[in-house]
């Protein structure tokens, strides 16, 4: 697939000034995929993508609009650059509208953060894969069926031309491999899964150790019992531990701060986690699943520690949040092709603390180790939080059995303060946590 040239993104951005924009940017993504399931050792599914897509946000003074589409012929841009600055004279003024300040953009060369590997494994060595991670699984104890294995590879390169001279770009590739299986005693069936992801093919686990991990968590979830209603410790599994973190990504976002709706708003500066915590998004981490070297309005990026030895450093701002709250952008703005840009983070991680989810268990004594959640609920301008969990009761500090059909709930200020994590961290995605311990949280059961 040929690559869209930075030329055609610069003229793009040259014909909306000529239409009359004041400024403009035009972005292009393009992705190619190839996805393979088999099930119960049959192959069942091929999948390929291959898509080219256009974005042009435009302004004309304080008013925007963005369009996008997939046909990037010439008769096509013109229409496209048409339509949008037709639409930003109709659109609302925003006073805090516009491009980055150019003193904030990234400047090239850009570092190579090893994003992307040419290595392309052919459809045969994918549903191999595929087959291989389901095999191991159904190979487990107690396995009576199969929800299948998957194996997949993509790529992807994005590139930004802005009227206020930024142009960059940046390619990326992706690699994975899961299963998911079915365990089964008498009337009783319960499920398990596991799966890797990697931007470097030879940074994938075994395909064998992936189905082995989904066979055992299956077939450890057999037995599982309804508990009564109680207060007492519980520690909340690395994989899905950065649940815990998600809503304090959208509390100390800029937008939810300007507009008042955080139940972090007054907390800047302030402990908010625990001394000793510390919470850093990275967008240069090396392979990282979130990095790039520049952020979706082509500023400067860079690590930040956002909780720093428990205490609040920063809101995660974009250029119009940052001129909302009168502050600079914290290069944290986040889009696809279509709308203005969000925030959003890249290689988020809770760091670990020095004891393992064994220690962690043993310290609280009986409690909880979660190791499956759903439903979440969260009010956002106070910090409530609930959610439907499901794990393992421990006692002595072991597991006892597993549980089903509970309920955790607290405040998030107050569970913030108390969180201990644990040393296991695994880099699995581009939020990542080791497992955490939470003294006295409530627990809703039968």
């Amino acid at each position: 697939m040929a690559v869209m040239e930075e030329s055609l993104l610069a003229d793009v951005v040259a014909a909306a000034l000529r239409a009359g924009a004041d400024a403009a940017e035009a972005v292009s993504a393009e992705r190619q995929a190839l996805g393979i399931n088999v099930r119960l050792g049959k192959l069942e599914e091929v999948e390929r993508e291959e898509s080219r897509d256009l974005g042009l946000r435009v302004f004309v003074g304080g008013q925007q609009a963005t369009v996008s589409g997939s046909d990037i012929s010439s008769e096509a841009r013109a229409k496209l650059v048409e339509r949008a600055v037709a639409m930003a004279r109709l659109a609302p003024e925003d006073p805090y509208a516009g491009l980055a300040d150019p003193a904030r953009l990234a400047k090239g060369p850009f570092p190579d953060f090893q994003l992307f590997d040419p290595t392309e494994p052919s459809p045969e060595a994918l549903e191999d894969m595929a087959r291989a991670a389901e095999d191991a699984a159904r190979a487990m104890p107690k396995i009576t069926n199969s929800e299948g294995g998957s194996a997949s590879l993509s790529s992807g390169h994005w590139r930004l031309v802005t009227s206020s001279g930024f142009s960059g770009d940046h390619r990326v590739s992706g690699f994975s491999v899961g299963a998911s299986v079915v365990a089964g005693e008498g009337d009783e069936m319960e499920s398990g899964y596991d799966g890797r992801s990697a931007r470097w093919y030879a940074d994938l686990p075994a395909p064998d150790a992936i189905g082995q991990e989904a066979g055992r968590r299956a077939a450890s979830r057999l037995g599982a019992r309804k508990i009564d209603s109680t207060t007492a410790p519980v520690i909340f599994e690395n994989r899905l531990a950065t649940s815990l973190i998600g809503p304090l990504l959208g509390a100390i976002s800029g937008p939810s701060i300007a507009r008042g709706t955080s139940f972090l708003k007054d907390k800047l500066g302030q402990q908010v986690f625990g001394r000793g915590v510390t919470i850093t998004d990275d967008p240069h981490k090396v392979r990282g699943l979130g990095s790039s070297p520049f952020d979706d309005e082509g500023v400067a990026n860079r690590l930040w520690k956002l909780i720093d030895d428990g205490v609040l450093t920063t809101w995660l701002m974009n250029a119009s949040s940052a001129r909302q709250l009168g502050l600079e952008t914290t290069g944290h703005a986040s889009r696809g092709l279509a709308g203005p840009p969000g925030v959003g983070t890249s290689n988020l991680t809770l760091l670990p603390g020095t004891k393992t989810q064994v220690e962690l268990m043993k310290d609280a004594g009986k409690g909880v180790l979660i190791t499956s959640m759903f439903g979440p609920s969260l009010n956002g301008n106070t910090g409530d939080w609930s959610v439907g969990c499901a794990g393992f009761w421990f006692e002595d500090g072991e597991i006892a059995y597993p549980v089903t059909e509970i309920t955790v709930a607290g405040n998030l200020i107050d569970i913030y303060q108390r969180l201990i994590p644990g040393s296991d961290l695994e880099f699995r995605g581009s939020a990542n946590s080791p497992s955490i311990l939470v003294d006295n949280l409530a627990i809703a059961g039968k």
